[in-house]
């Protein structure tokens, strides 16, 4: 490319030297031609030399002109390819090196994710291991609490009650061990999903009386009538929905109730668990259903957890094909805005058998 210009430059600059001079001698002889043939003699009268610095002069001295000008244009333009050539091998020459470092770099985070991924795999093997150890100690112990308690009548007010307490805290302990079982099972792909037509009503009632821990709490129903079945796991299922209420009764007041709605919309059966309590601020949102999050506020303090919950229900439902989602707040009182948790179930077309 620059040399092209560059034989185009001296090109010009030829024709600009080159083409004036003809010029002038063509103008030149021609009137020197013309005043001879008109008065038969040579004499450089006025009228002769005038017109001959005006078109043998003048003329050729702005074509030089012109000439000179693109001859400059050309100049600076080999100049400007000239420095865009050195800047594209510069820029050739650091998109190299940055190219090398970056692939330098891909190669060292691929090693870290790598050996991140062991490691995970590692801590999930070791917490399967040591959960799986426990349940049998726990077992047995929950056992052996269990038979201490038919006979707590015969001691004393003060061991009776820690014999009480010892029994709620092993209960509570076996209930995390299965909790941190269940997650990695669910991680690891090892847990056993049965998927087949669920019919919701009895599920939900069933829920409701067996599975949830709402104690005395007051569970508000509305059904709508002739649900589909649902395509789900229907143990798991349940899990999903006990869970669900069991946080709304451990996180709203105990006089208010909780409201259990399910209804069909499109293509889906919507189950929704809403309370009466504190809500959850909407930046918190999508961290709640995170592995061990909890919301530590107010009225929240005191209540027992370990944050495995909702990243459970989530896990499990995403698994059966599901959604699920929160809203908050869904009252207006300031007091109690409420939170509400939607399970989006797909239907099936199969209609279950249920007793």
């Amino acid at each position: 490319m620059r040399s092209h210009k560059n034989n185009q430059l001296r090109q010009v600059n030829t024709i600009r030297y080159v083409l004036p001079f003809i010029l002038f001698i063509i103008v030149a002889s021609y009137e020197v031609w013309e005043h001879w043939m008109l008065e038969h003699t040579l004499s450089f009268d006025f009228h002769l030399t005038s017109e001959v610095l005006f078109f043998g002069v003048f003329g050729p001295t702005a074509v030089f002109i012109v000439l000179s000008f693109i001859a400059r244009l050309l100049t600076n333009e080999i100049a400007v390819s000239a420095e865009l050539e050195v800047l594209n091998r510069n820029l050739e020459h650091i998109v190299a090196e940055r190219t090398e470092a970056l692939e330098a770099r891909n190669a060292e985070l691929a090693d870290a994710n790598e050996e991140l991924q062991k490691l995970d795999q590692l801590k999930s093997d070791f917490v399967s291991l040591v959960s799986h150890e426990l349940r049998g100690p726990l077992t047995t112990l929950n056992g052996g609490l269990e038979v201490a308690l038919h006979n707590a009548d015969q001691m004393p007010p003060k061991s009776r009650r820690t014999l009480e307490l010892m029994a709620q805290e092993s209960q509570r302990l076996t209930q995390f061990v299965q909790s941190i079982l269940d997650v990695s099972r669910l991680e690891a792909g090892k847990l056993a999903l049965t998927l087949g037509p669920v019919a919701v009503l009895p599920m939900l009632r069933r829920t409701v009386e067996l599975i949830c821990e709402c104690g005395d709490r007051e569970v508000v129903m509305n059904i709508a009538d002739n649900l589909p079945p649902v395509w789900a796991d229907e143990l798991s299922l349940e899990k999903v929905v006990g869970n669900l209420l069991s946080n709304a009764a451990k996180y709203s007041p105990s006089d208010m109730p909780i409201e259990l709605s399910a209804k069909q919309a499109n293509g889906e059966v919507i189950i929704t668990v809403a309370d009466y309590g504190a809500g959850i601020p909407k930046k918190m949102h999508a961290k709640i259903f995170e592995r061990f999050i909890r919301i530590e506020r107010g009225d929240r303090i005191s209540t027992k957890g370990w944050g495995l919950g909702l990243y459970f229900v989530k896990a499990l439902t995403n698994a059966q094909g599901g959604r699920i989602t929160v809203t908050s707040p869904t009252q207006d009182n300031p007091k109690t805005p409420g939170t509400a948790f939607t399970l989006s179930m797909p239907i099936t077309a199969e209609v279950p058998e249920d007793d």
